[in-house]
């Protein structure tokens, strides 16, 4: 990592504004020339965003091109799994139903990050259930222009509300059998996302921290600490994340990034007030999901320690 490592300390750390989702998007494109690992590509672009919003949809990106490979670099694309059940994957009703040589695809997501934008299609879906009532899941891959798809904009949140997010509705959507990805849906793709997507999306809140403290003069020790938990994080987001000692080295590094932002409160009184006040506002977004992460860290010291654990 080392050319991203000498980016975030030498790159220039200015702070053009953003203003739009699609201005996000070609400052995000500028950045993936350089930086191609999706590790690399979540610091670098973080570190060139204006706002945690847009850090975060940036390292949400590399996550999805993390998991999925394949996908176009060029194409936004959206993880489309809770429904109004949840995430779980009992809770996925979404139906996919064989026709012909394919399928169709008929169901709701009730809230799908980057929707209103999303140029492909990342659907959690059944093909029913095994011989012990377990819900078997596949993901499908869709172009959003596909016929019988129905985006529906949610309102903003009240934290990071530049990055929008939708409702989706599949109606009989056909779907090619090459769109219906191999493996289990959940195993393969579902259950990893939560550590990918942990592991790019705070990475590319560091990168845009150190940009931050950078520009802002904060005391170099606060700014290596910084780079120190990036590195760490990096190194996990390079590893098997359905390891169970990978889940324990990123609680962690999590904990680790904890106090450092803590350590930043002080730091953060120097910054210009509507940086700071957005800073407040959206910093929420790094405790979502925390009692997910407490779930996954406690099954994985079960299983280090012998234990079967449970989903």
């Amino acid at each position: 990592m080392k050319d991203v490592l000498r980016f975030l300390l030498t790159e220039a750390p200015d702070f053009p504004a953003l203003d739009s989702v699609e201005a996000w998007w070609r400052r995000h494109l500028a950045v993936l020339p350089r930086f191609q690992v999706p590790a690399d590509l979540a610091l670098a672009s973080g570190f060139r965003m204006d706002r945690m919003g847009f850090a975060f949809s940036s390292g949400y990106q590399a996550a999805l091109r993390s998991l999925f490979p394949q996908l176009p670099a060029d194409r936004r694309a959206a993880l489309c799994a809770t429904e109004t059940g949840g995430g779980h994957p009992s809770a996925i009703e979404t139906k996919l139903t064989p026709k012909g040589a394919g399928w169709t695809l008929d169901g709701v997501k009730t809230y799908v990050t980057l929707g209103t934008h999303a140029e492909v299609l990342l659907v959690v879906a059944s093909e029913g259930r095994d011989a012990q009532e377990r819900n078997r899941l596949r993901m499908v891959r869709l172009d959003a222009r596909t016929s019988g798809v129905t985006v529906e904009p949610l309102p903003p949140l009240g934290f990071v509300p530049e990055v929008p997010h939708a409702a989706l509705r599949l109606d009989g959507v056909e779907v090619d059998p090459e769109d219906v990805l191999p493996g289990d849906g959940y195993t393969r793709y579902l259950k990893p996302f939560r550590t990918v997507e942990d592991c790019h999306v705070n990475l590319a809140v560091l990168g845009w921290l150190v940009k931050v403290a950078r520009r802002c003069g904060w005391p170099v020790a606060l700014r290596e600490e910084l780079v120190a938990v990036a590195v760490m994080i990096h190194a996990l987001a390079l590893e098997d994340p359905s390891d169970p000692a990978v889940h324990v080295a990123l609680g962690g590094a999590l904990a680790q990034m904890h106090r450092a932002l803590e350590r930043c409160e002080v730091a953060w009184e120097g910054v210009d007030v509507e940086m700071r006040e957005r800073w407040q506002r959206d910093r929420r977004l790094l405790d979502l999901a925390s009692k997910v992460r407490a779930k996954r860290l406690e099954v994985a010291r079960q299983r280090l320690a012998g234990g079967a654990g449970e989903d």
